[in-house]
């Protein structure tokens, strides 16, 4: 693939998966103005909807866990150019949450309510917490590598890739995946629980648990007994909490 179109490439499905990853932003959060979000959306009856939802959210956490595999990423390299096999697997994902936005059936009913003030402004915080720890973690393990952008610069500059040692970084001290805790906060902490938002939320984790089965194998894979002994000392997604022998 010439230079420039892996680029140009990587540059588009950079900028595709960053407006669906901040349109998932308000559609937690259940922002009014937006033309769909968690609890607005297409009709149907409860059990319907929640098979639709369900399919949905498994759409994207099989694409996210089976195209970040190094058997999948094997084989796609020897159809796309590994300059931009990051960048397809984001736009990928960029497509799958479309389709969730787009398809998504609320499902009314309220889980909890919280009226009171102070405590809507506490989990209001909480849930930007979340998204800041997140978009935080991203930088710390290579914003631009984790999206992309990195590896096909690179092919632009005829450089070759650098060695990745094992590090943990500031948040990594404490949590071995601040992505997923910051996710798990973003998504349950809400002072109006829906239904439709629980069922968001459960799916979510429920894919992030999965996934971190499939992603520490992998790591253990790569980065042998520095991993095996980070396991043993940090906790998964809270401090202190799931370390593994």
């Amino acid at each position: 693939m010439p230079r420039s179109l892996a680029l140009g490439t990587a540059v588009f499905c950079y900028a595709a998966f960053f407006a669906s990853f901040v349109y998932l932003v308000g559609f937690v959060a259940g922002f009014d103005a937006l033309p769909t979000h968690v609890d607005k959306g297409l009709t149907a009856s409860p059990t319907i909807a929640a098979v639709i939802d369900v399919g949905l959210i498994a759409l994207f956490g099989v694409q996210h866990s089976i195209m970040a595999r190094p058997r999948f990423k094997a084989a796609w390299t020897g159809v796309v150019s590994p300059a931009i096999e990051r960048s397809l697997y984001c736009l990928a994902s960029a497509l799958c949450l479309i389709a969730l936005y787009a398809f998504w059936h609320p499902i009314a009913g309220t889980v909890w309510s919280v009226d009171n003030p102070a405590g809507r402004m506490a989990l209001w915080a909480l849930f930007l917490l979340g998204w800041t720890i997140l978009f935080v973690a991203t930088w710390l393990i290579s914003h631009f590598e984790l999206f992309g952008l990195a590896q096909a610069w690179r092919h632009f500059r005829g450089a070759a890739a650098p060695d990745q040692p094992f590090r943990t970084p500031f948040l990594y001290r404490w949590v071995r995946h601040p992505i997923y805790s910051g996710f798990l906060l973003a998504f349950w902490a809400t002072p109006e629980m829906s239904y439709g938002h629980l069922l968001l939320a459960i799916g979510f984790s429920a894919y992030i648990f999965i996934g971190i089965a499939h992603e520490e194998r992998d790591l253990i894979a790569q980065f042998g007994g520095h991993y095996s002994d980070y396991r043993k000392r940090v906790g998964m997604v809270v401090p202190g909490v799931g370390k593994r022998a």
